[in-house]
């Protein structure tokens, strides 16, 4: 494997065990050819491509930048046959894909106009067609990477006149090799190996070109095999196995996330999840079954004294109770939390495997555990770029409690008050035509101070 095709040795532990759903995305995009997602051995992944394939405005971008990178690459040569031979796009296959030009006609996009005589001017419409309509990928990437960052990616710079196609095409031609898998991108070529490695060394790389810095590395990582191996050791030496979560000592979105990149050939052999919950902790909880195929038990905990929560009780005794009549030998601990090392000691012939966070659990703990022989491994660790449906439901739930609680308007009572005080009459179908007109359509608006107020339209 070459620099090219890969990364500098010394590089290689830093962007170990990443992610390529968004190297995949990029690259379907650029136009790499399929070939190089057919490759096991290459990082764009084929099921991205698969999937990708049946996005129609993903189609339109990978073809307009397939021609795009095609008329950059062999600018001489169908230049030379335009001019001297009166040959058109249409006519050199052997230099622009005919199959991108069809299956952009297919999805109703033509870059070809009858004023076209130059051949700068194709590259001109592509670009315009392509800066019209690449937000339309936006989607395809997760809220938390810049998109402004990835879209700049697509956008020739001074690329809607002629001089500024001729300066892109002499940067690309002269460092072709340095290009990713040499399809036309903008950036400012230099020898970085192969920028679409992986997730974890194309965000640092993009995020370095614009002078920011990308630290959320869990987005764009998983947990090694050595712990998730170490994980699927646990579950199949043990008879019955119940995960237990300290809801105030740790975070439902990494749970959700470390629970979705588990082999679920082991978390089917989780017999349930019994989540400890106070009053105080994040609403999000109680949308976690909905995300995982495990059995959830949610038990929320009153607070006899509003400074004192009774969790780390009440997960103890369930946690036993399961033990001594549910016939269960082996419990996840989730909880940054010290205070279950009585748990674990009480029960010597139980098997406890603790799932904990960086930033949340002290030194002896971790080393009370690993004197212990138990075994404990970082939430922090697991993937967690794909969580934003669970943070976007639980968002949507409190702003719908949210709403319930400030906004009390029944609109028939208002039209009603209305009537009263203008002392207007109007008949059952005067009334349901007013109805359906102005108030049926009601609006929101919202300022930039984050005020709402509802906006009656008046044609």
């Amino acid at each position: 494997m070459n620099e090219q095709q890969g990364v500098r040795p010394t590089e290689r532990m830093t962007y170990r065990d990443s992610t390529y759903s968004i190297v995949s995305k990029v690259a379907y995009l650029i136009g790499v050819p399929k070939r190089i997602f057919e490759n096991q051995h290459e990082p764009p992944q084929l099921e991205i491509f698969q999937q990708l394939e049946n996005d129609k405005n993903a189609r339109i971008i990978r073809h307009l930048c397939i021609i795009r990178t095609a008329i950059e690459r062999n600018f001489k040569y169908i230049n030379d046959k335009m001019r001297t031979e009166y040959k058109t796009i249409l006519s050199l296959p052997q230099f622009v894909p005919a199959d991108s030009i069809g299956q952009l006609s297919a999805d109703n996009v033509s870059f070809i106009r009858k004023w076209n005589t130059k051949l700068p001017a194709h590259i001109i419409e592509i670009n315009r067609i392509i800066s019209d309509r690449i937000n339309n990928c936006k989607h395809l990437f997760p809220l938390w990477l810049n998109w402004k960052y990835i879209r700049e990616l697509f956008i020739m710079p001074n690329g809607l006149c002629e001089k500024g196609t001729q300066e892109a095409a002499a940067v690309y031609y002269e460092h072709i090799l340095l290009y990713p898998y040499q399809m036309y991108i903008h950036w400012s070529p230099s020898d970085q190996g192969n920028i679409l490695f992986n997730d974890k060394r194309f965000v640092s790389l993009l995020y370095r070109w614009h002078n920011d810095e990308f630290t959320e590395y869990n987005k764009v990582s998983d947990a090694g095999s050595y712990i998730k191996d170490s994980i699927y050791d646990f579950i199949d030496d043990s008879r019955k196995v119940v995960i237990v979560v300290d809801c105030e000592n740790s975070d439902p979105y990494k749970l959700s996330a470390t629970l979705r990149r588990l082999n679920s050939t082991y978390t089917e052999k989780i017999t349930s999840i019994i989540l400890f919950d106070d009053i105080h902790t994040a609403s999000a909880w109680s949308s976690l079954e909905k995300f995982t195929s495990v059995s959830v038990e949610h038990i929320l905990i009153e607070r006899i004294k509003q400074n004192k929560s009774l969790v780390d009780i009440r997960l103890t005794a369930r946690a036993c109770q399961e033990y001594y009549e549910n016939n269960v030998d082996s419990f996840i601990i989730v909880s940054s939390d010290s205070d279950y090392w009585g748990l674990i000691s009480s029960l010597p012939k139980a098997q406890f495997l603790v799932m904990i966070e960086h930033n949340k659990c002290g030194p002896d703990m971790k080393a009370a555990l690993a004197n212990s022989g138990i075994f404990y491994c970082y939430l922090d660790d697991f993937y967690s770029g794909d969580s934003e449906e669970l943070k976007t439901n639980a968002l949507l739930q409190e702003m719908r409690d949210y709403m319930e609680k400030a906004v009390q308007l029944n609109a028939i009572d208002m039209l009603n008050d209305a009537l009263r005080s203008t002392r207007i009459e109007m008949t059952s179908a005067e009334r349901q035509q007013f109805y359906d007109k102005y108030i049926k359509t009601l609006q929101l608006s919202i300022n930039d101070d984050g005020k709402v107020s509802l906006v009656i339209k008046v044609k």
